[in-house]
């Protein structure tokens, strides 16, 4: 068996998110199913990872089994993009890797990024590509809060009611926050994330950069590892996978 890695960018407007489900349209199924026909045989894409519905990315990371070896890649990779061509989704690459590559499993880091537009017009060029805030954001704040979230901690509050992993506690390594001319940037770095944490994380950010909450109360949310205290998840179209690091 031939062990190969794919690197895929995708607007996740239009899809239920990553992974195949019973019903709806999923990026997985979608490059599955054509993956099959272009190689004949089955074909088994695994993921580093879910994103949920409306979620995009810019680097998301996959690997599939062949019996044949793909014998011209650049060849494969536009035949490839043919099929997926009015998607919104496109292969990046495809690399041989060694068999003991896994996708999910063999990922070191994972990166996240969340766009906000924090200004009084709606965005043309990037609709649906961020969260629109008119009300101003104080990015000082939002970084001292971001402060308390790095290191190794329970982030039972910003985790998903449906969420299956089997611990709470994540390693947050890093939190980047940069804003010019109105659109925020907030970069997340950790080797695994918690369903929904992300976007939990940014919506407890906003109401503390929008002064409904003060530092003491950030605080106390995240220290209560309780659900109900969280503020309402910032919606899927700002966020973007941005890279899975091995």
């Amino acid at each position: 068996m031939h062990r190969y890695q794919i690197l895929i960018e995708y607007v996740g407007t239009n899809f239920i998110g990553w992974q195949i489900q019973s019903k709806g349209k999923s990026i997985q199924k979608l490059i599955q199913t054509k993956l099959s026909k272009l190689l004949k045989e089955k074909i088994l894409l695994i993921g580093s990872g879910r994103t949920d519905s409306g979620v995009h990315a810019i680097e998301q990371s996959a690997h599939f089994e062949c019996k044949k070896e793909i014998q011209n890649i650049d060849k494969f990779l536009k035949s490839v993009n043919h099929f997926v061509n009015d998607t919104s989704v496109s292969i990046i690459n495809i690399k041989k890797r060694n068999i003991n590559f896994h996708a999910r499993f063999s990922a070191k880091q994972r990166i996240y990024k969340y766009i906000i537009f924090n200004r009084l017009s709606r965005p043309s060029l990037e609709k649906g590509r961020g969260w629109h805030i008119i009300k101003e954001l104080d990015v000082t704040l939002m970084k001292e809060g971001a402060k308390k979230l790095l290191g190794t901690n329970d982030f039972s509050a910003f985790r998903s009611s449906s969420c299956n992993a089997k611990s709470p506690i994540r390693t947050m390594k890093s939190i980047k926050i940069k804003s010019i001319k109105g659109r925020i940037e907030i970069q997340f770095k950790s080797q695994s994330f918690l369903q929904q944490q992300v976007r939990s994380m940014v919506g407890c950010l906003k109401y503390l950069a929008e002064k409904k909450w003060d530092l003491k109360k950030f605080d106390y949310v995240f220290k209560s590892k309780k659900r109900i205290l969280c503020a309402p998840p910032a919606p899927a179209e700002g966020l973007f996978l941005e890279k899975v690091i091995y």
